[in-house]
């Protein structure tokens, strides 16, 4: 799926926020008796969910899901820096243990196919998990599942190493021990402080015969997935017709997977929609795209599934070079900014009302959601100006100088993602306005984070968080001070000790009330700094084959491969 990209984010890489690319450039196409099973609210509930939920004995065996991509990733180990991406968590769902599974409310709760309980004890004064593992689940090498996983997983999440490439250290820098219990199955794991959100860590797993040295973990799964656990397995890449494929795994011990195999397809952003209308592929994610979504409506035999999950689109700022080290230049580029203007453009014509999102953890359907933003998210050209001015900016003629130097930046987009190329277009002339002038910069979608975004070649650049239900830690590793080169998922470069104490108190709370007054607290101290500027939230439309069940707008619930088939 081309989507206007999203980055997933960690909760230790948290499961979640994560990049797809999406908006599509499309072309119309024949139509017919298009179903729309979409809820015509304007926030849906977080518990709206639509999947067509089917129960499996209604389903024919067999057949296969043709699944769309933007890309087939480079890096299939999802805690390592650069395989923290949508369009790679979607392949590695349906491989690797997720031991946690968050349903459509949000709750999360163990997977009894890897886990069948997790319980929390503090009567020592010390938070301490036992996990108790399946003693049916095995690595597709015949290996148990075992305390070794969890060890070596910890041990390359913790932070204490780098010359592991994590994604994020959240949640794994807190533990103190990870140790074998009554047996190989039994998993005791000890933190050094509290930690709410501990049902974030260890999903997805990984096998210590890969990820137990640091080679095998940045390397292991680069381009490969040589061990898998799941109720599908490794078929191979054709780097040729750019498709991945699994299969199902007749040693997997849990419910069988209906469909025989899944075609994972990268394909442009622009020809996504055309791929489905053509039945090239089964369904398809729609995202902030009108055009795609008036396509999808004319296609015949298709069905529109909505819901609200925890996705927002945003505007990153990389305050590290330039003059957007000066945080009142940033706090300016905000002011700038009509992200309602924004939001209007991009979800015009899809039923979903545009709403500027006024949070950095919490959507607007999600429990604890308050706004923040202030005056640091609140459209005023007049302030902006006067910022830059106060900073020594001068207008001279259309832009503004500093010491013979002009006020320029760099937006740096995907290419063939009309989402991103719309918002460019919408922030040029606002920015103009108060004497900043834009350049448009349009890079392959390819290399789009490895080459501009990770190594912090940009000015500004846009895409979409894929959240998780683990608000405040999923979303740690994007705010949290950089320490060297490790800048985890915090692209933007900026950070404070002050934010990192307010992140950290929050995550700690297991009291859910106290969790969601101090993450609150952080937000307002984003908003400051100014790094980071929410638009508005992703709506999570699905334009899909009808007879395809069990998959659609998931929300905020985790799907289940195994249950995805056709109906008969």
């Amino acid at each position: 799926m081309r989507r206007a990209p999203l980055k997933r984010t960690r909760t230790s890489l948290a499961l979640i926020t994560l990049v797809t690319t999406s908006a599509l450039t499309l072309t119309a196409c024949g139509g017919g008796d298009t179903k729309d099973d979409s809820k015509k609210t304007s926030v849906p509930k977080s518990t709206a969910n639509n999947i067509a939920a089917t129960d499996r004995a209604k389903l024919k065996q067999g057949g296969t899901l043709n699944w769309p991509l933007g890309e087939i990733a480079e890096n299939f180990n999802y805690n390592e820096i650069d395989g923290t991406l949508s369009d790679g968590y979607d392949v590695e769902r349906a491989l690797m243990p997720i031991i946690m599974k968050s349903d459509a409310t949000g709750v999360v709760s163990p997977d009894p196919d890897y886990v069948t309980s997790a319980t929390v004890d503090e009567s020592s004064g010390k938070q301490v998990v036992t996990y108790e593992i399946n003693p049916k689940a095995k690595w597709s090498d015949g290996t148990a599942l075992s305390y070794k996983d969890f060890l070596s997983q910890w041990t390359a999440l913790n932070g204490k190493n780098t010359k592991y490439k994590i994604s994020s250290s959240t949640g794994y820098n807190l533990i103190k021990s990870v140790a074998k219990g009554k047996n190989d199955q039994e998993v005791i794991v000890t933190f050094t402080s509290s930690f709410g959100d501990w049902k974030s860590l260890f999903s997805p797993l990984y096998p210590a015969s890969v990820t137990s040295t640091p080679d095998g973990f940045n390397n292991g799964y680069l381009g490969k997935i040589p061990v898998t656990a799941g109720p599908f397995k490794f078929g191979g890449i054709d780097k040729t017709a750019k498709t991945l494929t699994v299969v199902r795994d007749s040693t997997w011990w849990g419910d069988k997977a209906i469909l025989d195999k899944i075609i994972y397809r990268a394909l442009d952003s622009d020809a996504t929609a055309g791929a489905f209308a053509n039945g090239e592929v089964d369904f398809f994610d729609i995202g902030p795209d009108p055009a795609a979504y008036k396509q999808a409506k004319a296609v015949k035999g298709a069905s529109i599934r909505e819901a609200a999950g925890p996705n927002y689109r945003h505007l990153t700022i990389n305050g590290t070079q330039g003059a957007l080290k000066d945080v009142a230049v940033r706090q300016a580029v905000t002011q700038a900014l009509s992200r309602d203007a924004i939001a209007k453009s991009d979800l015009q014509g899809l039923g979903w009302t545009p709403t500027p999102l006024n949070n950095h953890f919490y959507v607007t359907n999600q429990k604890g959601y308050k706004d923040n933003a202030g005056e640091y998210g609140t459209y005023d050209p007049a302030k902006s100006k006067a910022s830059l001015e106060a900073a020594g900016w001068k207008l001279d003629g259309e832009y503004r100088k500093k010491n013979g130097k002009t006020l320029e930046l760099n937006l740096v987009i995907p290419a063939a993602v009309s989402v991103s190329a719309n918002e460019g277009k919408l922030m040029q002339p606002m920015l103009k306005a108060v004497g900043i002038k834009l350049n448009i910069k349009s890079v392959p979608l390819q290399n789009f984070f490895d080459k501009y975004v990770t190594p912090g070649n940009f000015d500004l650049t846009v895409f979409s968080w894929i959240g998780t239900p683990f608000p405040t830690s999923s979303t740690q590793s994007i705010y949290a001070k950089p320490v060297g080169s490790d800048i985890q998922q915090n692209y933007t470069g900026v950070g404070s000790d002050e934010l990192d104490a307010a992140m950290k108190k929050a995550s700690a709370d297991l009291d859910p009330a106290q969790a969601i007054t101090d993450t609150n607290v952080a937000d307002t101290l984003i908003w400051k700094q100014a790094n980071l500027l929410p638009l508005y939230q992703r709506p999570d439309i699905k334009a899909v084959k009808s007879t395809l069940v069990n998959l659609g707008a998931y929300g905020f619930a985790d799907p289940r491969y195994q249950d995805i088939g056709f109906t008969r």
